[in-house]
């Protein structure tokens, strides 16, 4: 095949994902110096498209870019007022006082927001500044020159589902930058490339992951308590696997509420999805939600690995920000003040080497920055908790890990040290001989719905004469081995429906198949399949959900 030839653009700056981490760069950038030529690639059909967090803000981050956030109307108006975290049982729950609670993990001061609408309100700063923003431009490529990354192809559309150009297709453009900043969440596609390609985890511990469940829901305002903040462990999940579920209420009569399962889990058996279906039939929780309506449905891993297991994050020609480093506070549920005070750290450092003249080196002062900075303050101290709860459960990790966050907090050390986080996601997966069936109730329509009634309410879409995005290393692995093995755990641990076996009418030729339409880009098959079979691929651009204000 004859080489595409691609028109190509010329910057300072190319930022890849239009999430907290990178528009924050593009702000600072511009901040330093109106006439640098920054731009940011965005693959959702708009800013926020793609957004999705819980999100209770620590906004300490976005103090540090723009002060005066709140006199330029950014949508950040819900202060906490209540903080509960509760211990569920299955018809009832304990209280954990809050003097319990390592002070870190306090929610007061801190906002109830849709990130969504934050990241829209932030590309209104940026372009304010100058910053060029394309949405709906995916990119489908890493573009090197010699040995360091030099730029990224950007919206090629129009490939049939052989991979091969069909009659419509536009083959997108190369955008060149001095310096390249990967800000594309968790478990981005470049960034893995990135990270394999350049070793860039070598001296880091395993990545974790918990896969984030979310609903939006309108509420009966007598139920309604503006402010309030409520996180829970304990049931339905139980006490073997990691994870826990969020109350918050927001503005306008609305409640954000969902689960994050702990991606370590063992049971195959296991749905995350279902977990979180079954908790809101809780008593504490369905007082709440009943006489109201869900209304946005949604799901995205987060990072969970903290400061150990965050790669290098520099390297030739660019920078990994945000989730796209691993920059998540487990036991605070936080991340996006974090992946916002690397975007300051990464801009900072790109102007100081243009400045000086330099392109495509490595950019040591924000590797160095990045875990010396606010983000190492803020994950070092909570360091063990991810690792505490793999060896000895939710309960166990809630404790040990509470006594090694106290002595940080007062002593300034952990005395646990610095503790390995062991196998991965991937090989955590048992075999399904070994664990019980879990057999979950049938959705009510009420309270709790089905995965392909839910994905409705993402919004989400993909063409279908496209290439499948979610590639398959070894095609018939699915029905070799993980299907006897495993029972195919991706039926289950996919949020969205997008894979199951199907059979003949007699139950026999089972095929692995894909729906690649209904994929709400949460990155779960990526990380969890235990052969890690599975590569999710960025789709043409403005694909996948279209989340209102998640």
């Amino acid at each position: 095949m004859a080489e595409i030839e691609r028109e190509a653009m010329d910057y300072d700056v190319v930022i890849v994902g239009a999430g907290p981490a990178g528009l924050s760069a593009a702000i600072r950038l511009k901040q330093l110096d109106a006439d640098l030529d920054v731009v940011v690639l965005e693959k959702g059909s708009e800013v926020g498209a793609h957004i999705l967090s819980g999100a209770v803000l620590d906004s300490s981050g976005l103090d540090a870019l723009i002060p005066d956030w709140a006199a330029r109307g950014a949508p950040i108006k819900t202060k906490v007022k209540k903080d509960r975290f509760l211990i569920l049982g299955q018809g009832g729950g304990i209280r954990v006082p809050n003097f319990f609670m390592p002070p870190l993990m306090s929610n007061h001061g801190k906002y109830i927001v849709s990130m969504g609408n934050v990241t829209r309100w932030m590309a209104e700063q940026a372009e304010a500044l100058g910053v060029e923003i394309f949405p709906g431009m995916a990119c489908s490529e890493l573009v090197y020159e010699g040995d360091r990354l030099a730029g990224v192809v950007a919206g090629e559309f129009g490939l049939d589902p052989d991979g091969t150009q069909g009659p419509n297709y536009e083959p997108g453009m190369v955008l060149r930058g001095k310096y390249v900043l990967l800000s594309e969440g968790a478990r981005g596609s470049l960034s893995k490339q990135i990270i394999a390609k350049f070793g860039l985890d070598a001296g880091a511990d395993v990545p974790k992951f918990g896969l984030g469940i979310k609903e939006i829901w309108d509420i009966d305002p007598e139920k309604h308590n503006e402010g309030e903040v409520l996180h829970s462990m304990g049931w339905p999940l139980g006490w073997k696997a990691g994870g826990g579920a969020f109350m918050y209420h927001a503005e306008n009569n609305q409640v954000f509420v969902g689960y994050i399962v702990d991606l370590n889990y063992k049971n195959p058996h296991l749905s995350p999805y279902n977990e979180f279906q079954r908790w809101k039939h809780h008593p504490m929780i369905s007082e709440v939600l009943k006489g109201g309506k869900r209304v946005a449905y949604g799901a995205r891993v987060v990072t969970k690995g903290g400061f150990q297991s965050i790669p290098k994050a520099c390297f030739p020609g660019g920078a990994l920000l945000g989730c796209s480093a691993g920059l998540v506070n487990l036991p605070r549920i936080k991340g996006n003040h974090n992946a916002m005070h690397s975007g300051i750290a990464a801009a900072e450092a790109a102007y100081e080497a243009i400045k000086a003249g330099r392109a495509g080196d490595e950019l040591e002062r924000y590797n160095t920055a990045l875990r010396e900075g606010p983000v190492g303050r803020d994950l070092k101290p909570v360091r063990n908790v991810a690792p505490l709860n793999a060896r000895f459960g939710p309960l166990g990790g809630l404790t040990l890990g509470g006594f090694d966050m106290w002595v940080a907090n007062i002593f300034k050390f952990n005395p646990l040290g610095t503790l390995k986080h062991g196998k991965s996601d991937a090989a955590s997966t048992g075999k399904a001989a070994d664990y019980p069936v879990i057999n979950y109730p049938k959705p009510d329509g009420v309270l709790s719905f089905d995965r392909l009634t839910n994905v409705s309410f993402s919004a989400t879409n993909h063409a279908e004469d496209e290439p499948v995005h979610l590639k398959l290393a070894d095609p018939d692995l699915p029905i070799r081995v993980n299907l006897p093995e495993y029972g195919e755990p991706a039926q289950l641990y996919c949020p969205a429906g997008v894979y199951e076996i199907i059979r003949d009418d007699d139950g026999s030729n089972p095929r692995f198949q894909i729906n690649a339409q209904n994929c709400v880009h949460c990155k779960t098959c990526d990380i969890k399949d235990p052969g890690g079979n599975i590569t999710w691929a960025c789709p043409q651009g403005g694909e996948g959900p279209n989340y209102p204000n998640m």
